[in-house]
This record gives structure tokens, sequence and C-alpha cells, in this order.
């Protein structure tokens, strides 16, 4: 009896320490989200792109002859046939951003024959197309087949653009990866990977992750960005897959990107997170 109750307190201080394995992460849906009685503020009205502007690699501001960026049936169609973004007109702080998207059929050189790939960039700052002339700096989460979720630091290699987070003791394939309770990393430029990202990840057209946590393409999948002070927070389909702290700069526009992959977006909604 005594090595049962012996048992059950280790198991309970186990649990409080927060030391449960990677592959228990999924069980506890939405820890830690705030909770906000603001009305959400639409991005997307469903009819077209209002309080947003297109920027173009190679073409710039409010150009594009492609269509690239176009609005049917209550969507948002990025074709990823150049690459570029759609950027808000206003700067943000303190919220929650939640997409739904869905990948379509269509991918585009050069990465015709990759990963699918895109990413919702927060906290943009600076010139349009600042980053490889395409894109403003910024802190990304990744939209891409198999490592939806990862945090990228967007930025000008400077203090200005970084991220702390808490990481396991090995990387996988060069890049750091989310585990609570782990060693704190602080990056300037960079990835961090979300807690199930595969090892064996490769960048090929339709990979699929063990651990994966988005729906199979052509399904509708939400995603969750909640920046609140300078914390930085990733929920995909209602489960915690990523988070950073000590994030720069912690305000600024969004952007979606366009990066060779067709993908749909239905709703984007904004919800402010009041100071406490």
């Amino acid at each position: 009896m005594q090595k049962l109750r012996m048992a059950s307190l280790v198991l309970s201080l186990a649990l409080l320490s927060g030391g449960a394995c990677l592959a228990q992460a999924p069980a506890g849906k939405n820890p830690g989200k705030p909770v906000s009685k603001n009305k959400p503020i639409k991005l997307f009205n469903g009819r077209n792109l209002d309080g947003w502007y297109t920027f173009l690699q190679h073409r710039g501001r409010d150009t594009d002859p492609k269509q690239v960026f176009t609005v049917k049936n209550k969507m948002i169609r990025i074709s990823g046939e150049e690459f570029g973004c759609i950027t808000t007109n206003e700067e943000y702080e303190n919220y929650k951003l939640t997409a739904e998207f869905k990948w379509g059929p269509q991918t585009f050189p050069p990465r015709e024959h990759k990963a699918r790939d895109n990413g919702i960039l927060v906290h943009s700052q600076g010139e349009d197309g600042g980053y490889s002339g395409i894109w403003m700096h910024s802190i990304e989460c990744q939209i891409i087949e198999g490592g939806t979720g990862d945090i990228l630091v967007v930025g000008d290699k400077t203090d200005k653009f970084s991220a702390t987070s808490p990481t396991a003791p090995e990387k996988h394939k060069g890049a750091y990866v989310y585990q609570p309770g782990g060693q704190l990393v602080t990056i300037n430029g960079g990835r961090i990977n979300w807690w199930g990202r595969d090892p064996e990840w490769q960048d090929v057209l339709n990979f699929r992750g063990k651990q994966d946590v988005e729906r199979p393409i052509g399904q509708w999948n939400k995603l969750e960005c909640i920046a609140e002070g300078d914390s930085i927070s990733i929920f995909l389909n209602g489960v915690l897959v990523n988070k950073a702290f000590n994030v720069r700069p912690s305000r600024g526009r969004i952007q979606i990107q366009s990066e060779g992959a067709e993908i749909f977006f239905r709703r984007i909604l904004l919800q402010k997170i009041e100071s406490q």
C-alpha cells in the first residue's frame, strides 16, 4: 500500500511539472487560450479584398495581372503562381487570429514537386519586399505540408526580430523543435518546428508525417495564431502545436503568402485581447 501511494504521488508531481512526453501533447486541447468578450473583426468580408493590398515579387504593390489573388464563392483563392502576399492595411497587436484554409491541387515552379507551402506573417514591419524582395520582415506562423505550426523569424538578423521558445534536446535537420519545459532558445532567423514535425520530413509534394494534425489535402483546417503581449501560441485544429515568448516585434501588419501552391481561405477573423 505504501508503494502504491508513493507511485501515485510521483505520477501527480510529473503531471503538475508538465513533464509529459511530446506524444501526449495533443491530449490537452485549448490549454492557455485567452478569453475575450470582444466581437471578432472580419478581416475577410467574403466578397473582395477590401482592407488588404497585394504585393508580388518583381511587380510590386497592387499589380496582379495573372490574378494570383482572387475572391470567388466567399473564398480567397491564392494560386501560388507568383511569390508574394496580401497584406492588411492596418497594424494589429494583442489578438487571436483565426484562419480556415485548405489546399488546392495546383502547384507551380519552382515548387511544383515540393511540399505545398504558404504562411501567415504577423507583426510585419518595414518595407514591402524587405525580405528577399517578397515579404515584409515579420514572424511567420508556417503553413506547409507536414510543418504547419512551425514558427519562423522572417527578420533582418538583428534583435529587432526574434523569438524565444522551449526546445527539445535534439534538433531535426538543423532546426530546433518546440518542447514544453525544454531548454529556452532565442532565434533571430530560422525556425522553431512544431512539436510533432516528423524527423524524416522531406520537401516533397503530399508529404504527411506520423503525428500530423493537419487534415488531408482538400479538407478544411483551422489555424489560430494568438499574439498576446510578446508571446505567440499556435493552435492547429484545436491542438496547441507551438509557442514562443519574448517575440519581437509584438505588433504589425498581417501578410498571407503566395509561395508556389494553390490555397483557399474562407474565414479570417481577428479578436482583440484586452491587456491585463
